[in-house]
């Protein structure tokens, strides 16, 4: 294999992280974390046995290493290849294909997108917008009724034991209670609480 980029240079000062970015750079395509390995090996020369014992390494170099990126199912490729927005979509696009079956929510209006297609909705998804009421609204209200025959079936009982005044009936309290009881307003109550905290 050869590398343009590397053509002056001793591939003994070459390590395997920038032989990698370089045959990336140069194949223009995603490849297997395999496929690396097995062009960085063939292109220094390196053993089987080192490559082996230097192949964790290789891989930690390549996750932090700011110019590589995993795609997901031990793809990589390089950073400068994706807009930042795009890097999510590219990773995700596998799992977005199980879920094409989705429905999908009735597009709304964004009063503050200027004709922008790609601002996200984030109303798109929301519970609430799903309409969770049955049909048939009739269903919900037959209680009332039920009640409704309840209460005339107890006035007619209270009318057969002569009790059907009820709505006239006051009770009245023996003797002259009614005088000795004061109405106490939630302000008077205030005023007994604060007079308490000034004598503590």
């Amino acid at each position: 294999m050869k590398i343009n980029v590397f053509e002056n240079v001793n591939k003994s000062d070459l390590s395997m992280v920038e032989v990698a970015h370089a045959i990336l750079e140069q194949e223009g395509e995603v490849m297997d974390f395999s496929d690396i390995v097995n062009a960085t090996q063939e292109y220094l020369g390196i053993p089987d046995g080192q490559i082996r014992t230097s192949l964790a390494q290789f891989y930690t170099d390549l996750n932090t290493d700011g110019s590589f990126i995993s795609l997901g199912e031990n793809r990589w490729g390089l950073r400068s290849w994706y807009a930042l927005d795009s890097i999510n979509e590219e990773v995700t696009h596998g799992l977005e294909d199980e879920d094409e079956t989705r429905r999908r929510a009735p597009n709304k209006v964004n009063a503050f997108a200027g004709g922008d297609q790609d601002v996200i909705d984030y109303n798109a998804d929301d519970p609430e917008d799903t309409d969770l009421v049955a049909a048939d609204d009739d269903d919900l209200f037959d209680d009332d009724d039920d009640d409704d025959e309840e209460i005339a079936e107890y006035n007619s009982d209270l009318q057969e034991i002569g009790a059907d005044n009820s709505d006239d009936y006051e009770e009245e309290l023996p003797g002259n209670i009614e005088e000795d009881l004061t109405v106490v307003d939630d302000d008077d109550e205030e005023t007994d609480d604060d007079e308490d905290e000034e004598q503590v």
